[in-house]
């Protein structure tokens, strides 16, 4: 299966401080791959890293064969945090589309404009096309938000902590929108999640500054349990990173 994202040797170093160290990873174009590891474990850096917002302080990043600068195009996002004026006067539909936007001088086509109503279609907020943003709830939001990230039909769709500030309920339709999703383009998620790893994802990655297992889910949650002689939600939120390297003190 061909690789659409490959890093070799990365390393991110903030002031002196290593944010990740000798990162290999290799993402398919099939992969629906789940991210965990204890939070300030360098889960969000590699994101961007992989977005070309971050520069590895070494190392090589090639994104669907280019610089992730260039491979981004092909790639989706959903970062933890939207920034936004939720009493901005702008509807759901003009926020879909402006994931469509090219720059100040080109406006919208008809192809951007189907675009947007074919990627609310796919998240399930048709109806809710014309209303304010104003008006939803944050499970909704959260999908308007997918919607954006979907718009220009990418082929990697990258997603950082998506059910964190949603309901159970939401969050089922969220991991389900997901699977259909994964049909149509790889998804890298990283979460705390560990009920929609056992039931959605394929692949995990465990990273704690270092990554410490690349492979299939489930061989990979029985091999984290075995060597950390922990339950597996303790990686997920917090194991000391003395204690992944295998100290037992």
């Amino acid at each position: 299966m061909d690789e659409i994202v490959s890093l070799e040797n990365v390393s991110v170093y903030f002031n002196g401080v290593p944010i990740l160290e000798d990162i290999n990873l290799s993402i398919k174009q099939d992969d629906f791959l789940a991210i965990i590891g204890p939070n300030g474990g360098g889960k969000t850096t590699l994101l961007k890293v992989i977005l070309g917002l971050i520069k590895p302080s070494k190392g090589k990043v090639k994104v669907f064969g280019k610089s992730p600068e260039e491979g981004r195009k092909l790639v989706g996002y959903l970062p933890q945090y939207v920034s936004f004026d939720p009493n901005f006067p702008i509807s759901v539909f003009e926020v879909v589309l402006m994931g469509r936007y090219k720059g100040v001088l080109q406006g919208f086509s008809e192809e951007d404009k189907n675009a947007a109503l074919n990627a609310l279609k796919i998240v399930g907020m048709t109806e809710f096309k014309d209303r304010q943003i104003s008006e939803l709830s944050g499970g909704q939001l959260q999908r308007v938000f997918m919607a954006r990230a979907i718009v220009r039909e990418p082929k990697l769709l990258l997603l950082d902590e998506p059910t964190a500030s949603i309901d159970p309920e939401m969050q089922k339709t969220f991991y389900e929108l997901l699977q259909k999703l994964k049909k149509k383009m790889a998804i890298i998620l990283v979460t705390h999640d560990i009920g929609a790893i056992s039931v959605y994802v394929d692949k995990i990655a465990c990273l704690n500054r270092k990554l410490f297992y690349h492979g299939l889910k489930d061989e990979g949650l029985e091999k984290l349990k075995e060597a950390y002689g922990c339950p597996v939600e303790l990686i997920f939120h917090g194991i000391p990173y003395r204690f992944l390297e295998g100290h037992k003190d």
